[in-house]
């Protein structure tokens, strides 16, 4: 039946044609020489403002579901920018460790911190730098994600499962600011940092991001005295006390820094702890002065 209507109507398509003996009026009877060119195709570009259920490395466009960050989800894409010079050159997506890859972190680290009010090191966050598949980079893709995730904890860097946006996380009294803290030590070595109420008893205290300089991985790790200098400069700056000599008998210092993949990225940012071992703290440091933190 189906066949038999389709060939009808092909018949009358025909018979319509041999009717018309002469183009219409107004026309040349050219069929192509008035259409417009097709536009040329526009190569994907993810949106910002939108959420995912899972943290992503690669952008594949096939795994690309965003959701509303009303609903469940473990990144949220605060930003999203567009690689240019050299590292756009390329056949291939920058690898890890490549100049391109660290200015990518660089325009991530400036537009993340402007969305959460602060460092986003400062707080329980993560930073990842989705860049597109090698499949769309060939098709010219050279955008980058900078994608945001909440984490369980300072120790742990699994995201964690939310809802609502990061805007904002690190402005105020903000519950994923680092505060107060107390360490599990063994072996001369911080095995957790287990937060605390800053009004309970506590040994330690967030105080800063240090930005360590740009050398190499092995360098900075084999200099960890110069970290724990830097790291009580920020101490006295915070609590409001002398940088002199005295400050290392007023408190001592702990500190994270980035995992080497990340520092080859770019990531130069280690996060400073004040910490009192000899009593407990039962409020915050923060411009305690000398009488908060006497010399012992």
């Amino acid at each position: 039946m189906r066949r038999r209507w389709t060939a009808a109507a092909a018949g009358a398509a025909a018979a319509l044609a041999l009717a018309g003996c002469g183009a219409p009026a107004g026309t040349d009877g050219n069929l192509t020489d008035d259409w417009p060119a097709p536009a040329a195709p526009q190569a994907f570009v993810p949106a910002s403002g939108v959420c995912h259920t899972v943290v992503q490395e690669v952008g594949y466009l096939t795994a690309y579901n965003p959701v509303d960050c009303a609903a469940s989800h473990q990144a949220e894409t605060v930003h999203v920018g567009t690689l240019t010079g050299a590292a756009a050159e390329r056949t291939t997506p920058p690898p890890a460790g490549s100049a391109g890859m660290r200015a990518a972190r660089a325009e991530c680290d400036t537009k993340v911190n402007e969305v959460v009010g602060g460092d986003w090191r400062s707080g329980r966050l993560g930073l990842s730098v989705v860049l597109p598949s090698p499949r769309a980079w060939g098709g010219g893709a050279r955008w980058f994600r900078c994608d945001l995730s909440e984490r369980t904890s300072l120790d742990e860097a699994h995201a964690k499962a939310r809802t609502g946006s990061l805007k904002g996380a690190l402005a105020g009294a903000a519950p994923l600011a680092h505060r107060c803290f107390n360490p599990k030590v063994s072996d001369d070595d911080v095995r957790e940092m287990v937060p605390v109420a800053c009004t309970s008893k506590h040994h330690a205290e967030f105080v800063g991001v240090w930005r360590a300089p740009d050398t190499s991985y092995e360098a900075f790790s084999r200099d960890s005295l110069k970290v724990h200098r830097a790291c009580r400069g920020l101490v006295a700056k915070y609590a409001k006390v002398p940088n002199n000599s005295d400050l290392q008998y007023r408190a001592g210092t702990i500190f994270y820094h980035p995992f080497e993949r990340e520092w080859r990225n770019g990531n130069r940012g280690v996060q400073c702890f004040l910490w009192v071992s000899d009593r407990n703290l039962t409020r915050s440091m923060k411009g305690a002065g000398t009488k908060g933190l006497p010399v012992t």
